[in-house]
C-alpha cells in the first residue's frame, strides 16, 4: 500500500476475491472458512503488513442482544405488500425474543450481496429470521452465500433436503392432502387446483403433490386442466378462478394454495353467478386471521404461527450460541368452517 492510509480488511477483501465478513473470519481462523481462502487471506494479510486493531474486533464480537426480523414484501404488477400470514407470526416471534432476553428490529429485506454484513458485522444483530424469500432458486443462492460464511440466520420457507442453511416450515404436503381429502369426502370428484407446481415455489409444489395423493388414495385421477396457475395474492386468485370458470372444464371445489388466493377465487366466482358453498366448494391455506370473519368463514389448512415464531427465535439463537441446529417441519392441521359447506370445530 501507498501513502499514509493503513490497509484494510476491506483492501484484503477486494485483493483475495472475497467478502469483508469472510477476512473476519479467515483472520481469526474460524474453520466456517475453508483452508484453502484462509490462507489466501492470510498470506495477503502480511504481504499488506495488516494489523489488526484489537479495539474493533473486540467492541464486533459484543453480543447485541437483538434479533433482525426481515419481511419479504410480495410484489405484483402494481404494488408490493406483505403477506398478512407473515404479520400474523410477529406476535409469537416477539413473546419468543422477549423470553429469551432479546430485542427485535423489524425490517424489510434488502436483498443486498451481504446481510449479515449489514445486520450481524455492522454490530446491530446477532442473527437474522427471514420472512418469505420471493423466488426461492434466487434466494438459495444468497442463503447459500450466508451459510459458507457462517453467518446466524434462519429462514420461514420450505424443508428440503441438502438445502443450504437453517430453515423452519410447515407440512405442505400433508396440507395440501388434508384438503383434498376433505373435499373427496364431500363427495367432490371433480376438484381444481389453483397454485403454482414448479420448483420455484417449493411450498406451492409440496401442497399440489399432497392434493395428488389423496386423489390416488381415492382411487382418482387427477385432470391437468383442473391446475390454474396462481401466485401469492387475491388477484392472482382472482384471475385464476375467473380463467377456470371460463374454460368449460367442469368442477365442484377448489383447494387453495394460499388463503388471499381462497379469497380473490370466491369473489370471482360470485361474479360468475356461482355462490359458496352451494354451488362450488372452496378451501385455503394458511388460517390468516381473516379467514374466520370471511362471509362464508373459510375452511382452510392451518400452520401452526405460535409454534412457528418459537421455532424460529429458538433455532436462530442456538445458531448463534454455537449449538448444533436443525431445520424443522411442523404439522399442518385442517379447520373446517362454512366455505367447503359442512362446518365442525377442528379435524386432525
Amino acid at each position: 500500500m501507498k501513502g499514509k492510509n493503513k490497509p484494510t480488511s476491506v483492501d484484503i477483501a477486494h485483493l483475495a476475491g472475497v467478502s469483508q465478513p469472510t477476512v473476519s473470519r479467515a483472520l481469526r481462523d474460524s474453520p466456517l472458512v475453508s483452508l484453502e481462502t484462509r490462507k489466501r487471506v492470510q498470506r495477503i494479510a502480511r504481504e499488506l503488513n495488516y494489523k489488526v486493531d484489537v479495539n474493533a474486533r473486540n467492541l464486533r464480537s459484543q453480543r447485541t442482544n437483538t434479533l433482525a426480523l426481515l419481511l419479504f414484501e410480495d410484489s405484483d404488477e402494481h404494488e408490493a405488500f406483505i403477506n398478512p400470514f407473515f404479520l400474523s407470526m410477529l406476535g409469537s416471534i416477539t413473546r419468543a425474543s422477549a423470553q429469551h432476553g432479546y430485542d427485535l428490529l423489524i425490517s424489510f429485506q434488502q436483498l443486498s450481496d451481504d446481510w449479515n454484513a449489514e445486520y450481524e458485522d455492522a454490530n446491530k444483530a446477532d442473527g437474522i429470521i427471514f420472512l418469505g424469500y420471493g423466488d426461492y432458486p434466487s434466494y438459495i443462492e444468497r442463503i447459500s452465500k450466508l451459510d459458507q460464511e457462517g453467518a446466524h440466520f434462519v429462514t420461514w420457507g420450505p424443508v428440503i433436503k441438502d438445502q443450504p442453511g437453517l430453515f423452519i416450515g410447515s407440512d405442505n404436503e400433508l396440507g395440501g392432502y388434508l384438503a383434498a381429502d376433505h373435499l373427496i369426502r364431500m363427495n367432490h370428484t371433480r376438484i381444481a387446483f389453483l397454485g403454482d407446481q414448479s420448483n420455484d415455489y417449493p411450498e406451492f409444489r409440496d401442497r399440489y403433490a399432497g392434493y395428488c395423493r389423496a386423489h390416488a388414495e381415492h382411487g382418482l385421477e387427477v385432470d391437468p386442466r383442473l391446475r390454474v396457475n396462481a401466485f401469492f395474492s387475491e388477484e392472482c386468485g382472482y384471475k385464476a378462478a375467473h380463467q377456470l370458470a371460463m374454460s368449460g372444464v367442469e368442477f365442484t371445489a377448489i383447494s387453495c394454495a394460499s388463503d388471499l388466493i381462497a379469497i380473490g377465487a370466491i369473489k370471482a366466482l360470485r361474479e360468475h353467478g356461482l355462490r359458496v358453498p352451494r354451488d362450488k366448494a372452496i378451501v385455503g391455506f394458511d388460517d390468516i386471521p381473516t379467514a374466520e370473519h370471511l362471509a362464508p368463514s373459510l375452511t382452510t389448512i392451518q400452520q401452526d404461527t405460535f409454534a412457528a415464531g418459537q421455532a424460529l427465535v429458538e433455532s436462530v439463537i442456538r445458531s448463534i450460541n454455537g449449538e448444533p441446529a436443525k431445520s424443522i417441519l411442523l404439522p399442518t392441521r385442517l379447520v373446517v368452517r362454512d366455505s367447503s359447506g359442512a362446518k365442525v370445530q377442528i379435524k386432525q
